[in-house]
C-alpha cells in the first residue's frame, strides 16, 4: 500500500488538501498568501467541478502528496490550476507530477478541450522546466481570454494546444 494513486477530488481530503498546499506555498516558497485568499481551493466543487472541469488528488498512504485542477473557462479552453506535489515525492522516482499532468491532458483530450491555459509564480522555476517539457509555451498575459482565473501570485502564463 505503498505507492501512489490518483484519484477525482473527494472532500474527506480537503483539510490535508489545503495543509500541503499552504505549506508549499507559504513555507516553502514564501509566497504570503492564506486559505481565505483562495476561494478556489475552500470550494473545490463549485469551483472546479462545473463544466467539463475536474479535480484530482495524488496519494500515498492514504496522505495527499499531490494535486492538480482543470477548470472549464468556455470556448474549448481550460485553465489548469493547483498543481501541487509534496516535495518528498517531486521526480521521475514517484513520477506525482508527471501522472497527474497525463491525467489531466488525457481528461482534456476526451471532453475536447482544445487549449490549456496556466499562470504560475517567477519562483516556480522546476515548474516552468516540467510545463515546457510537456510541450506548454510561455504566452503573454495580454493573449489570456478573458475568463482566465488570474491568481494574484501569476506571472509567467503557458499555453498548450491538445491534439
Amino acid at each position: 500500500m505503498d505507492e501512489i494513486v490518483i484519484i477525482p477530488f473527494d472532500k474527506v481530503y480537503l483539510q490535508d488538501l489545503a495543509r500541503m498546499v499552504l505549506n508549499i506555498q507559504q513555507n516553502e516558497f514564501g509566497i504570503p498568501i492564506t486559505l481565505e485568499e483562495q476561494p478556489d481551493l475552500t470550494d473545490i466543487p463549485g469551483f472546479f467541478l462545473a463544466g467539463k472541469g475536474n479535480f484530482w488528488l495524488a496519494l500515498r498512504n492514504g496522505a495527499v502528496v499531490g494535486c492538480i485542477a482543470l477548470k472549464d473557462i468556455g470556448n474549448g479552453r481550460g485553465a489548469l490550476r493547483k498543481m501541487f506535489v509534496d516535495a518528498r515525492y517531486r521526480g521521475k522516482q514517484y513520477g506525482v507530477g508527471q501522472g497527474l499532468l497525463d491525467i489531466l491532458l488525457a481528461w482534456a483530450r476526451e471532453k475536447g478541450f482544445l487549449e490549456i491555459l496556466l499562470g504560475t509564480t517567477d519562483k516556480f522555476l522546476a515548474a516552468h522546466r516540467f510545463y515546457e517539457k510537456n510541450g506548454f509555451v510561455t504566452t503573454p498575459k495580454s493573449s489570456l481570454p478573458q475568463e482566465f482565473p488570474v491568481a494574484s501570485v501569476d506571472s509567467i502564463f503557458y499555453s498548450l494546444l491538445i491534439t
